[in-house]
């Protein structure tokens, strides 16, 4: 699992069947310390996060995991919304 920011939502008028009932969301992957890391990429949101949370996703393979479809063209899910995250500074 990894840490991003929703960053925006995508509107798609058109989208694969097992996708539906699902919104697409930018996210900007970040570290523990919440800094950016990489790129932007879009993800399917299971959990209804919306712009500006802190989120955990995955990727590959396991993206479709949440969904209640067996195959989809998913390369990315959002899994759970942050409430914080505590670093130790050993």
């Amino acid at each position: 699992m990894f840490f991003a920011k929703v960053i925006g939502t995508v509107w798609a008028t058109r989208k694969d069947e097992n996708l539906r009932n699902f919104k697409l969301q930018f996210i900007q992957p970040l570290n523990a310390r919440r800094e950016e890391i990489g790129t932007p990429l879009v993800a399917v949101d299971t959990v209804g996060a919306g712009p500006g949370e802190t989120v955990f996703y995955i990727t590959a393979r396991e993206a479709v995991i949440p969904l209640p479809v067996e195959m989809a063209p998913v390369d990315a899910s959002i899994v759970g919304i942050i409430d914080r995250i505590d670093v130790s500074k050993t």
